[in-house]
């Protein structure tokens, strides 16, 4: 089981000192508090008040069906997800407690383990690459290819004049039209086609209905141009000019494991990396498991987790083959991670203006706009892809696991929280972790209590 918190450090302590006044993701023992104890710490740090409390106590209203039927058609209800902090994260000397929601035992333990690994070498570096998105404008049937494309290329300036005139205020903000590019289509059987790219800054916001209504607007000036017609004008989720690095360096000395020494673990962790490099099978796995990290935080910040996963995906499907979102590397004495991904996510609009609890994690978190909300998911990103490798290099993922599979099973079973370790414990002893068996085990803890 990969515990979160133990007791601080020096190490620990030099670390914070050197950090900004922000609330440390340091919190020993956190996962070992009972759901009071933690609302109470958390107000006691100053990190939530007893109103943010009241809610995640679920003791006033959060996302109610009214509000979700402002949200969504038909709407029948509202289905709620658990909602945890992954904690002792340093990214670019910051501390950071990162709200996560997600239904599946293990992700926030494993996250939070390896950035306290992390964390004693300096924490994560993160680089976010612009806030440009691409709006898509497909043109067909044009008489003259060569001549449409020139036509747009020479009327680009009149073009994002117009592009910007659609939402002046975004300008005023200091986003807008960056560019605009001509990519003449004509492979394979394929009928012939333009495709026009928008390339367009949305600042904090993620910006699809933005790029959307941009695409639709200049519809008819380019048909005009190109004497074609237009087809799709939508935005692309292939986010390429909006990506996020990150990065950590870490002695190899701190991966030391149970049995296993440090460079033991740290081969073990690369020889991984090279098996998802070279093989699709695997690489689909590995990545999957960095999207359990980064996915969490998108629905816990009220970000677009499709549009993330599908440019994630995308970018790793460029050139030749389908490829690892994350490396990891021996480079001496020092075991070496680094990802790099669209990160097309935002801080203004959509949920996030209407969801209370959303409102709620952007306050815990305490980013200060999209750029630096995307590193923060770079580096859970990153820290979660190292949790499944060491995992997988040592014990293996499903020991690590099924501890807190266990736990879920009890509570299924109707376990209370002072049934709920004993129960845990006869479930992995017997290596029956089922909720039949649970509730079994339920009927005889209370039979002796009552004889």
């Amino acid at each position: 089981m990969l515990h979160t918190c133990e007791e601080s450090s020096p190490n620990d302590r030099a670390v914070s000192a050197e950090l900004e006044e922000r609330p440390s993701s340091r919190i020993a023992a956190f996962y070992r508090m009972s759901l009071s104890e933690r609302l109470s710490l958390l107000m006691e740090r100053g990190v939530i008040d007893e109103q943010d409390a009241a809610l995640l106590r679920g003791r006033s209203a959060g996302l109610d069906a009214e509000m979700a039927n402002q949200m969504v058609e038909n709407t029948i209800g509202v289905l709620e997800l658990p909602l945890g902090l992954g904690l002792n994260f340093v990214i670019n000397a910051k501390d950071y407690l990162v709200p996560m929601a997600v239904e599946e035992p293990s992700i926030i333990a494993a996250v939070s383990h390896v950035a306290k690994i992390v964390r004693r070498s300096g924490g994560f570096e993160a680089r976010c690459e612009g806030s440009t998105m691409i709006g898509q404008v497909q043109v067909v049937g044009c008489e003259d290819w060569g001549a449409a494309e020139k036509a747009l290329l020479e009327a680009k300036p009149r073009l994002m004049a117009e592009a910007d005139s659609l939402h002046p205020k975004m300008v005023e903000r200091g986003g807008g039209v960056r560019d605009l590019e001509v990519r003449l289509l004509d492979e394979g059987d394929y009928r012939r086609m333009l495709v026009v790219h928008v390339l367009y800054d949305t600042c904090d916001a993620m910006g699809a209905n933005l790029i959307n209504t941009v695409a639709e607007g200049l519809a008819p000036s380019i048909e005009e141009l190109t004497g074609g017609r237009v087809f799709l004008r939508i935005l692309s989720n292939l986010a390429d000019r909006r990506k996020v690095r990150a990065t950590c360096r870490i002695p190899v000395e701190h991966l030391k494991w149970k049995s296993f020494d440090g460079m033991e673990v740290a081969e073990g962790i690369a020889l991984a990396s090279e098996f998802a490099a070279s093989d699709p099978y695997r690489a689909a796995t590995h990545n999957k498991g960095i999207m359990n990290g980064i996915g969490a935080v998108c629905v816990a910040t009220g970000n677009d987790w499709r549009a993330i996963e599908a440019g994630a995906h995308a970018y790793c499907g460029r050139g030749e083959g389908y490829k690892p979102m994350a490396t990891w590397e021996v480079d001496g004495d020092h075991l070496v991670g680094e990802l790099e991904l669209p990160m097309a996510v935002g801080t203004v609009g959509g949920p996030i203006r209407l969801h209370p609890t959303v409102q709620l994690a952007h306050k815990i978190l305490r980013v200060d706009g999209a750029d630096e909300l995307a590193e923060v998911m770079g580096a859970v990103g990153l820290a979660q892809n190292m949790g499944a490798l060491k995992a997988l290099a040592t014990e293996g993922i499903q020991r690590g696991h099924m501890s807190l599979h266990a736990r879920s099973v009890a509570a299924t079973a109707g376990a209370t929280e002072e049934e709920l370790e004993e129960v845990v414990s006869r479930l992995i002893d017997e290596d029956e972790v089922k909720v039949h068996r649970a509730r079994q085990i339920l009927v005889e803890l209370r039979n002796e209590e009552s004889s």
